[in-house]
């Protein structure tokens, strides 16, 4: 394990160390069209740790144009348990932060508008703030209101100005997304009322680790939050972590309440989660090191099994054109001859390939066209909700792989 001399922390400005290189990879949702003769984008995906405030990260940043753009083809509807996720979400707000009638919310990255419409429903003021021009207008056709923006210090401060502070920040699955977290904290600090807070979901680098889901590392996640590494990351700005909450969606994450210093109780929970991971050594160099080993591992065995099918003549399809599915794919070798093709019901992805690894992808009619002997599942964070609507295709003999948390057969 090196130290990257010439990367510093984006947090605290501490020296980061590189435990894990992924390769080389493209932009995770930038499905290509068959006859497409433009250079493909590629970097460098690794991952390292900061040594003095253990904030996981990459030490390459994507262009965030390139990621989140008009085109960006990812729904937060797509899933009926997502949808459910949200509308949980949604009434737990109605019920603590937003009772008021004239109460305010915002959301940083409202994709498609799916939580901000039930709380539109309810009467409540909002804003969503997306900067993919395409899923803010299916939010807008849901008479969401969205501002088309990346969210930062000076788009917190017009909104400010034109509608006020607000009592709710809320983001799901984005603020891990975002290496200028100074700005976006300067935003909060600006845009929310004194006693206001934000309430952040990503995916947890724990259960990362637990799960050996080397997958949740991709171009858009550039954070990979701890509990710890959130305290020490919003001390920085003047907040205190005030709660902290296990979710179940994603493959694993945790709910972090952020409020100003002195403005909430804090929670026990705190306190129990950062004593957890002290006990599991979570976020040290040896876990970090350890976490590389098994991805390596892990690499190699689904690879292995792979070969194997192809050599034996079986038919072999993805499910689920992923943005985690490019990391597999690419840093695997996954290619055409191994899996033939990826299913996926997202339409704006039917009819292209895959990014990098350049595996076409159909619509889920045509996984049963027939089916093949085995599907790898790279939307396995959704196994429960696709083996359902598919218990045909193991009806008809079909065999599930999956690789998370090890590589096996179902």
């Amino acid at each position: 394990m090196n130290p990257s001399e010439s990367f510093r922390c984006r947090i605290c400005r501490g020296p980061v160390w590189q435990f894990l290189d992924l390769g080389r990879q493209p932009i995770s949702d930038a499905f290509r069209t068959a006859g497409d003769t433009d250079p493909e984008f590629f970097f460098d995906l690794a991952v390292g740790r900061c040594a003095a405030c253990t904030m996981i990260q990459l030490t390459n940043a994507v262009p965030r144009e390139r990621m989140f753009h008009a085109g960006y083809p990812y729904l937060s509807s797509g899933s009926a348990v997502m949808r459910e996720h949200f509308a949980r979400t949604a009434a737990s707000f109605l019920e603590t932060e937003l009772r008021d009638d004239g109460s305010f919310v915002i959301e940083i990255g409202c994709n498609d508008g799916v939580m901000l419409g039930m709380i539109a429903e309810a009467g409540r003021r909002h804003l969503g703030v997306e900067p993919s021009a395409g899923v803010a207008r299916i939010a807008e056709d849901a008479e969401v209101r969205v501002r088309v923006a990346f969210f930062e210090e000076s788009t917190a401060r017009d909104i400010v100005a034109t509608e006020g502070r607000a009592d709710l920040a809320y983001s799901a699955n984005t603020i891990c997304h975002i290496p200028y977290l100074d700005s976006v904290f300067r935003g909060l600090d600006a845009v929310l009322k004194p006693s206001g807070i934000f309430v952040f979901e990503d995916p947890y680098f724990g259960d990362i680790v637990a799960k050996t889901s080397y997958d949740q590392i991709y171009d858009e996640h550039f954070y990979y939050f701890t509990v710890r590494s959130v305290r020490e990351m919003v001390r920085r700005f003047g907040f205190e972590l005030v709660d902290v909450a296990p979710l179940a969606v994603h493959g694993g994450e945790l709910r972090y309440t952020v409020a100003r210093a002195g403005q909430r109780t804090v929670t026990p929970a705190v306190a129990e989660w950062l004593a957890a991971e002290e006990r599991a050594g979570l976020a040290e160099a040896i876990t970090c090191s350890r976490f590389a080993a098994n991805v390596g591992a892990n690499r190699r065995a689904l690879r292995g099994l792979l070969e194997r099918l192809h050599e034996a003549g079986h038919s072999v399809a993805g499910y689920g054109a992923t943005a985690k599915s490019a990391t597999v794919t690419n840093f695997v070798g996954i290619t055409p001859e191994l899996v033939s093709y990826v299913c996926d019901s997202t339409p704006a992805k039917q009819g292209r390939l895959t990014p990098g690894a350049h595996l076409p992808v159909l619509s889920p009619e045509r996984f049963r066209e027939p089916y093949p002997d085995y599907a790898l599942l790279f939307a396995w964070n959704h196994a429960e909700e696709i083996m359902a609507k598919e218990h045909e295709f193991r009806d008809h003999g079909g065999r599930w792989i999956t690789y998370v948390p090890d590589v096996a057969i179902r």
